[in-house]
């Protein structure tokens, strides 16, 4: 296993069914986007996470280099959504240092995102209100922030859409607003908890192929926690592995978002060893 945060390069494939359509709008809408952000740095160093009467990770020592995609398995309770809620700064650690780019992280922050399993879209609002959402936070301007809002909106494949209410549409197009409502206010990083978890296996694996799409040139740094070791592999620049109330390993990844890369014998074999860590 190694442990490097060398620069990597990421591999853009086209998205296969059901968001092919989604890539597509995504494509030419990039062509009026601001410049992309800079990615920022995250960091633990001899951190312990959790609550005051129950500790889930202890000693954990991690990197995540601006502009990486880290994807994070392991076993249920192994402390995988407490890891992204300190990242995000719900919970503050119990001992040691948890950064952001060298300052301390303290509470919430515009410049992080968090993405959820459950959509958390506001059922009253249509889609295109609720990624207007977090601009209007920011006071961004009404006409402004209707446009971005419709903007990101064509990137995920829901220009035809944005009017309608959260309960109108279907599981897989409520997490593409999410999306967009994440990534709309423009953050430095994104950490996502397992926000595909509860689609099937072909809206699945086209949401994971839309937000290679729609995150490449944003600069974002990403925190992608899952418990599906192929979609780790598929997106993950490194991966790190979780147990025993620790964190094991950090292992990178050969041919991040390549498609073609699942039978590289040295994806397989990392594929195996990250099964091999989880039955541990």
């Amino acid at each position: 296993m190694s442990t490097s945060s060398e620069t990597r390069t990421s591999t853009g494939r086209a998205p296969a069914d059901p968001a092919a359509s989604a890539a597509s709008a995504a494509s030419a809408a990039s062509v009026n986007e601001p410049a992309p952000v800079r990615g920022t740095r995250l960091t633990l160093r001899a951190a312990t996470l959790g609550r005051p009467d129950s500790t889930a990770l202890a000693d954990v020592d991690l990197d995540v280099s601006p502009g990486e995609i880290l994807t994070v398995v392991g076993s249920s309770g192994c402390g995988k959504s407490t890891l992204l809620r300190t990242l995000a700064g719900l919970l503050p650690a119990l001992a040691g240092a948890v950064e952001q780019d060298g300052l301390r992280i303290e509470g919430p922050a515009a410049t992080r995102a968090l993405v959820f399993q459950e959509d958390a879209l506001l059922p009253w609002l249509t889609l295109r209100a609720n990624v207007e959402l977090p601009l209007a936070i920011k006071g961004v301007p009404r006409t402004e922030r209707r446009r971005q809002a419709q903007s990101w909106l064509d990137r995920v494949g829901l220009a035809d859409r944005s009017g309608q209410l959260p309960h109108r549409v279907s599981g897989g197009q409520r997490q593409r607003a999410q999306l967009a409502r994440a990534l709309a206010p423009r953050p430095r990083a994104v950490l996502m908890d397992e926000p595909f978890g509860a689609l099937d296996a072909q809206t699945r694996a086209g949401m994971q192929d839309l937000l290679v799409e729609v995150l490449h040139g944003t600069g974002a740094t990403v925190v992608f926690v899952t418990h599906d070791v192929d979609e780790a592999l598929f997106l993950g620049d490194r991966v790190a592995l979780l147990g025993s109330g620790r964190l094991t390993a950090v292992c990178e990844v050969p041919r991040p978002r390549d498609r073609a890369a699942h039978d590289d014998p040295a994806r397989a074999a990392l594929r195996r060893e990250v099964l091999t860590s989880l039955s541990t």
